[in-house]
Formats: C-alpha cells, sequence, structure tokens
C-alpha cells in the first residue's frame, strides 16, 4: 500500500513509525491504529463498526448515553432505533430525561447491517420492547448472526422474550434473577458477564465495566474477532 493511501485513511499526522527497517511500509502498524468491523476483511477501506442501540419511551438514559458515548469516542458508529421511530423519551428512573429523535425506525432496519446490539435498560422501556413483536424478532435475528448483543439491568426480558438466554451465563438487575433462571440462563451476580458475543450487566454503577467490555469485544487489541 503507498505511504500516502495509508496516511489517508489514518489520518496521522507522521506515519514515520510505519515503515520497516527496509523501507517498506509496516501495514501491521497502520492496522493497529483503527477499530475494524467484525465482518470486514482486512483492509483500509471499511467502515467504522456500526452498532445498533434499541430504545423506546423509559428507556434508561444513562444506559444509552454512556455507552453511546464511548464506543463513538471508540470509534464506532452508534444508530438510534426505535419501533415506529420518531423521538425517544428517554427516563431517568421514572423521572423524563431527554427527548432524542432515532435514526432509525425499527421496522427499516435490517439485523445483518450491524456488527453489533446495544439494549439499554430500564422497567418502563424494557417492558415495552419485550412486548412488541418486531423488537423480539429483530432481536432474535440478530442473536443468529453471532455477533455481539450487550444487554444491561432490565434488558433482560429483551433476551428471554427472544428466546437467547437458554444455556447462558450472564447478569442482569437482581430482580430478573428468577425470570432468567426460569428461561434456562446461569444467573450470576457480577458487574459485567460475557459468555460469547452475549455481553450483559446489573445496573447503572457498572456501566463503565459494560462499555469496556463492548469496546474490547468489538475492537480487540490484537486484530483478531
Amino acid at each position: 500500500m503507498p505511504h500516502s493511501a495509508c496516511k489517508s485513511v489514518l489520518n496521522a499526522d507522521s506515519l514515520s513509525d510505519d515503515f520497516a527497517g527496509n523501507g517498506e511500509l509496516d501495514t501491521r502498524q497502520c492496522r493497529s491504529r483503527r477499530p475494524r468491523r467484525l465482518d470486514e476483511e482486512v483492509t483500509m477501506t471499511n467502515a467504522p463498526a456500526k452498532v445498533a442501540f434499541l430504545a423506546t419511551e423509559g428507556t434508561e438514559q444513562v444506559e444509552w448515553e454512556q455507552p453511546w458515548g464511548a464506543l463513538k469516542a471508540a470509534g464506532a458508529n452508534p444508530v438510534l432505533l426505535t419501533p415506529g421511530g420518531g423521538d425517544v423519551q428517554f427516563f431517568d428512573h421514572i423521572d423524563r430525561g431527554k427527548s432524542v429523535p432515532a435514526d432509525e425506525d425499527l421496522a427499516h432496519a435490517n439485523p445483518r447491517a450491524f456488527d453489533a446490539l446495544v439494549l439499554p435498560g430500564g422497567v418502563i422501556g424494557s417492558d415495552f420492547l419485550r412486548a412488541d413483536d418486531n423488537v423480539v424478532t429483530f432481536v432474535r435475528e440478530f442473536a443468529e448472526t453471532g455477533r455481539p448483543i450487550a444487554a444491561i439491568c432490565h434488558a433482560g426480558w429483551i433476551l428471554i422474550e427472544a428466546g437467547v438466554v437458554k444455556g447462558k451465563t450472564l447478569t442482569s438487575y437482581p430482580s430478573l434473577q428468577t425470570d432468567l433462571a426460569n428461561a434456562g440462563a446461569n444467573w450470576i451476580d457480577k458487574e459485567v458477564v460475557q459468555d460469547g458475543p452475549l455481553i450483559t450487566s446489573r445496573r447503572p454503577d457498572d456501566l463503565e465495566a459494560f462499555s469496556k467490555t463492548i469496546i474490547s469485544h468489538l475492537f480487540p487489541a490484537d486484530g483478531t474477532t
């Protein structure tokens, strides 16, 4: 790859460290400087990881906002989906929070167009979402891709309805423990649990660990997926 091509992709100020001792470009250095999507070839031209966030009225604001910001800072392209499109009225516990325009109506979203799915929690929002057949179908079809699904707090209800927790080790808000066990999951009390592509956390206090685990799964340090 020409020096100029690598520089244009990386948008680096200097590429002096990218050249091996023989004067040729060391493309390993280039690859290490950009996250890559889970389904792409190791090239320098593909788009950043596209991450779907699924939310509705009553979704816990901080459980959307913090991972969204962390993933965006890491180089991902987060996309807000909601049933019916329009604005998403987030909640701060039982109080109304921000109203945010969705990027796409869930009905028009293709699960295979995304590299990861994040399900923020909240009692009200998660209850609405698990009762929506389009949501359940989307989550089930996304799980079939084998790509990461990250769910926190009460979003475990959505996973149960989608039928993707049987035999999985995971966590959630403690009040969901019996529901998850009845659905065949192995529930443990831990800030973040990863079982294959499934990442789960308990509550807002766990958001830092939750976000870091999603990022490390999408953008592993060794460049593998």
